[in-house]
């Protein structure tokens, strides 16, 4: 947080812990509204089989002609597809349910910091849906492409939906919060918490840190892991090219006065 200025814009806002409590049951309520309203809408179209079969898409372009996704559970016909749909429901409704999470900080916020509050927040859902489209429309593709290469010939490759979608809900979960970093790179520099120098220095020990992240998270595989690990770098280094940005102009204006102030005060002493 910024240091407040001579007249606190915040003092005398001060909610009782039952208001905050019941402000927070209405966010909750609200995010739930917006997802069922995406299952509804999803429900009409594409419907849980659309949304099976998209999801499928990259898997089955590696399968044998004819083939099909198996179900081995006795309830995977039933539950995979809702679980599909709940899914995403959930990412169609993010912005919403980001909006909501502003809405409940926004009161403890100043002037300064609530105008660059909701602009982050979007900017993170665009990345988390950048991730996850990254997952979807490269990095499946190209990792059963490899994975394909190692399977015998009298193996035939006709996995579980049910495997098959929670091997992808970890990657898109994965790759949605890998995408965050440049968000938490210009918070850390916004805050004090780290100097811009730091990170630059620190440059190389991120390099082998998302390796080893990527590494623990995605299957055991190169492909995978490279397209994870090669996008947080550069993800990394866009962090930090917009940190000294985001820290200038997200600064409370008594604090940029004051700056100035200090400036005009030293050469005025030369």
């Amino acid at each position: 947080m910024s240091e407040p200025s001579k007249e606190d814009e915040l003092a005398g806002t001060e909610q009782p812990f039952v208001q905050h409590l019941m402000e927070l049951r209405d966010r909750l309520l609200y995010s739930l509204y917006g997802v069922l309203i995406g299952v509804g809408l999803l429900m009409f179209w594409p419907g849980p089989d659309g949304l099976i079969d998209f999801i499928a898409l990259p898997i089955k372009e590696h399968m044998p002609p004819g083939a099909k996704l198996i179900a081995v559970g006795v309830f995977s016909p039933f539950f995979v597809p809702l679980k599909v749909l709940m899914m995403v429901a959930v990412l169609l409704a993010l912005p919403w349910i980001m909006y909501q999470i502003w809405a409940f900080v926004a009161p403890g916020l100043y002037s300064h910091e609530k105008k660059f509050a909701l602009p982050l927040i979007m900017f993170g859902s665009l990345l988390a849906y950048a991730g996850i489209a990254f997952v979807q429309f490269f990095v499946l593709g190209n990792m059963f492409k490899f994975i394909q290469h190692f399977t015998p010939a009298s193996v035939a490759a006709t996995p579980d939906i049910a495997s098959y979608v929670e091997a992808i809900l970890s990657l898109y979960i994965a790759f949605a919060a890998a995408f965050q970093v440049p968000i938490v790179v210009m918070l850390l520099v916004r805050f004090g918490l780290v100097e811009i120098e730091k990170l630059k220095a620190f440059r190389g020990y991120f390099v082998v840190l998302a390796f080893v992240i990527a590494a623990v998270i995605t299957p055991p595989d190169v492909i995978s892991q490279l397209a994870l690990a090669l996008p947080m770098c550069l993800l990394y280094e866009i962090g930090i090219l917009g940190a000294g940005w985001f820290s200038r102009v997200s600064r409370a204006p008594d604090a940029e006065e004051g700056t100035g102030t200090e400036v005009e005060k030293s050469t005025d002493g030369h």
